[in-house]
């Protein structure tokens, strides 16, 4: 039901990305650290969670976890590389607050639960809540990358982006 669409008029596909948070969707630029706000990670957008249920935002594998919970990476059946980033500098964190429900390896669906984030606990003791969701291989795969026009999402419902 959520597999990418196929656009029979031009025979070009694209991949619909869904929140993996609930929140508010804000540009990549507002996100205060430069590896992200300057897109030196990718082309992307980010949430300002209000809940800490992380779902995947896509069909397809996940390829990393990161030893500390902060961060999945996901390869989408179209080939695009996503990384969550939950937080800014929440790798000092150490695991602390994150509970995850996936391993590398792992096919999802979009809507799966992936993670769990205790947002208190992020907002006290990491710079920002603030979730980066970035294209990994925005600069090399020739794709165009459109983010949607909403600002309040849903997980696993709203979709933030196309790329085609």
């Amino acid at each position: 039901m959520f597999k990418k669409l196929f656009n029979k008029s031009n025979d070009t596909s694209e991949l619909q990305v869904y929140a993996p948070l609930t929140g508010k969707l804000v540009a990549i630029e507002e996100v205060p650290d430069p590896v992200f706000g300057e897109k030196m990670m990718g082309e992307g957008a980010a949430i300002i969670p209000t809940d800490g249920k992380v779902v995947a935002p896509v069909n397809g594998e996940i390829i990393s976890v990161a030893p500390t919970k902060h961060a999945i990476g996901i390869k989408a059946e179209d080939g695009s590389e996503i990384l969550l980033h939950i937080g800014l500098e929440t790798v000092a964190l150490k695991g602390e607050g994150f509970t995850v429900h996936v391993s590398e390896g792992d096919k999802v669906s979009v809507g799966d639960h992936l993670l769990d984030v205790d947002l208190n606990y992020i907002k006290e003791h990491a710079k920002d809540i603030i979730t980066p969701i970035v294209f990994t291989d925005s600069g090399n795969s020739g794709k165009s990358y459109t983010k949607g026009q909403v600002e309040a999402c849903k997980a696993g419902e709203t979709i933030i982006y196309n790329v085609k």
